[in-house]
Protein backbone atom coordinates (compact mmCIF):
# COMPACT_ATOMS: atom_id res chain seq x y z
CA UNK A 1 0.00 0.00 0.00
CA UNK A 2 1.75 3.56 -1.26
CA UNK A 3 0.80 6.60 0.72
CA UNK A 4 1.72 10.80 0.05
CA UNK A 5 1.56 12.17 3.20
CA UNK A 6 1.56 16.14 3.01
CA UNK A 7 1.84 18.39 6.10
CA UNK A 8 2.66 22.35 6.07
CA UNK A 9 -0.04 23.76 5.29
CA UNK A 10 -2.18 26.66 6.65
CA UNK A 11 -2.89 30.10 7.24
CA UNK A 12 -0.46 32.53 6.19
CA UNK A 13 -1.01 37.17 5.26
CA UNK A 14 0.16 38.45 1.89
CA UNK A 15 4.03 38.42 1.47
CA UNK A 16 4.54 35.66 3.59
CA UNK A 17 5.99 31.78 3.21
CA UNK A 18 5.10 28.47 3.95
CA UNK A 19 6.64 25.15 3.00
CA UNK A 20 4.99 22.05 2.20
CA UNK A 21 6.12 18.80 2.65
CA UNK A 22 5.54 15.06 0.73
CA UNK A 23 6.37 11.77 1.95
CA UNK A 24 5.91 9.21 -0.11
CA UNK A 25 5.87 5.38 1.73
CA UNK A 26 5.03 1.71 1.02
CA UNK A 27 6.28 -0.76 -1.19
CA UNK A 28 7.78 1.45 -3.77
CA UNK A 29 10.01 -0.01 -6.31
CA UNK A 30 11.28 2.86 -7.73
CA UNK A 31 10.46 6.84 -7.81
CA UNK A 32 10.07 9.05 -11.17
CA UNK A 33 8.36 12.57 -11.36
CA UNK A 34 6.90 14.46 -7.97
CA UNK A 35 5.12 17.38 -7.70
CA UNK A 36 2.50 19.79 -6.76
CA UNK A 37 -1.05 20.98 -8.01
CA UNK A 38 -3.79 22.87 -6.51
CA UNK A 39 -7.62 23.12 -6.88
CA UNK A 40 -10.35 25.95 -5.48
CA UNK A 41 -13.73 25.33 -5.19
CA UNK A 42 -15.61 24.89 -8.87
CA UNK A 43 -11.75 24.89 -10.58
CA UNK A 44 -9.74 22.07 -12.26
CA UNK A 45 -7.08 21.08 -10.72
CA UNK A 46 -3.96 22.94 -11.89
CA UNK A 47 -0.10 21.66 -12.21
CA UNK A 48 1.53 23.78 -9.53
CA UNK A 49 5.01 22.39 -10.16
CA UNK A 50 7.14 19.52 -11.06
CA UNK A 51 10.82 17.89 -10.29
CA UNK A 52 11.68 14.44 -11.89
CA UNK A 53 14.03 11.89 -10.27
CA UNK A 54 16.98 13.88 -11.92
CA UNK A 55 15.99 17.17 -11.05
CA UNK A 56 14.64 19.13 -13.53
CA UNK A 57 12.00 21.19 -13.10
CA UNK A 58 8.75 23.21 -14.52
CA UNK A 59 6.83 25.76 -13.18
CA UNK A 60 3.59 27.46 -13.72
CA UNK A 61 4.09 30.98 -15.05
CA UNK A 62 2.11 32.43 -12.25
CA UNK A 63 4.24 30.90 -9.35
CA UNK A 64 7.69 31.51 -11.21
CA UNK A 65 10.04 33.35 -9.39
CA UNK A 66 8.23 32.69 -5.87
CA UNK A 67 8.04 28.79 -5.74
CA UNK A 68 10.77 26.82 -5.31
CA UNK A 69 10.46 22.92 -5.42
CA UNK A 70 13.12 20.21 -4.09
CA UNK A 71 13.78 16.53 -3.54
CA UNK A 72 16.01 15.51 -0.31
CA UNK A 73 15.63 11.91 -1.63
CA UNK A 74 13.83 10.03 -3.93
CA UNK A 75 10.81 9.20 -1.28
CA UNK A 76 10.29 13.03 -0.29
CA UNK A 77 9.30 16.15 -2.09
CA UNK A 78 8.99 19.95 -1.15
CA UNK A 79 7.57 23.45 -1.88
CA UNK A 80 8.74 26.24 -0.43
CA UNK A 81 6.41 29.21 -1.19
CA UNK A 82 7.60 32.96 -0.73
CA UNK A 83 5.80 36.04 -1.48
CA UNK A 84 2.54 34.95 -1.29
CA UNK A 85 -0.79 36.16 -2.67
CA UNK A 86 -4.05 35.72 -2.32
CA UNK A 87 -4.66 33.86 -5.06
CA UNK A 88 -2.61 31.27 -4.44
CA UNK A 89 -5.06 30.45 -1.88
CA UNK A 90 -6.09 26.12 -2.72
CA UNK A 91 -5.66 22.91 -1.79
CA UNK A 92 -2.63 21.68 -2.71
CA UNK A 93 -2.07 17.69 -3.46
CA UNK A 94 1.30 16.18 -3.84
CA UNK A 95 1.52 13.91 -6.65
CA UNK A 96 4.02 11.19 -7.46
CA UNK A 97 4.43 8.94 -10.17
CA UNK A 98 6.15 5.76 -8.73
CA UNK A 99 6.56 1.91 -9.56
CA UNK A 100 4.77 -0.78 -7.24
CA UNK A 101 3.79 -4.15 -9.26
CA UNK A 102 3.24 -1.51 -12.06
CA UNK A 103 3.77 2.01 -12.88
CA UNK A 104 1.26 4.92 -11.98
CA UNK A 105 0.54 7.93 -10.36
CA UNK A 106 -0.74 8.25 -6.41
CA UNK A 107 -2.08 11.75 -5.07
CA UNK A 108 -2.02 13.19 -1.24
CA UNK A 109 -4.87 14.12 0.66
CA UNK A 110 -4.49 17.25 0.42
CA UNK A 111 -3.52 20.41 2.85
CA UNK A 112 -4.90 23.99 2.33
CA UNK A 113 -3.09 27.02 1.89
CA UNK A 114 -4.94 29.91 2.68
CA UNK A 115 -3.19 33.34 1.97
CA UNK A 116 -5.32 35.84 3.56
CA UNK A 117 -5.31 39.06 5.78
Amino acid sequence: QVQLVESGGGLVQPGGSLRLSCAASGSIRAMYAMGWYRQVPGKQRELVTGITNTGRTNYADSVKGRFTIYRNNTKNVYLQMNSLKPEDTAVYYCHADLLTNFRRTYWGQGTQVTVSS
